[in-house]
């Protein structure tokens, strides 16, 4: 079964993007997954299951949405 992963959502990679950066936003789903590190830019293509494999944590929209509203 797939995992539940929406537009939005933030995802923590195992790997380090070469810009350092863990973090990356889901911009669009399907088959193959388009994601953008948070922290320089850059956008990436990766198929849904290596995507999967290497995620370590989700953070839903709604919650990235609350966390800046309280800042």
């Amino acid at each position: 079964m797939p995992m539940q992963l929406f537009v939005g959502d933030v995802v923590v990679l195992k790997k380090p993007h070469p810009c350092g950066g863990h973090n990356w936003e889901i911009l669009r789903t399907g088959i193959d997954f388009r994601i953008k590190c948070l922290t320089c830019g850059h956008s990436v293509m990766l198929p849904r299951i290596r995507l999967e494999k290497g995620i370590k944590q989700v953070i839903k929209a709604a919650d990235v949405a609350q966390i800046g509203q309280e800042q």
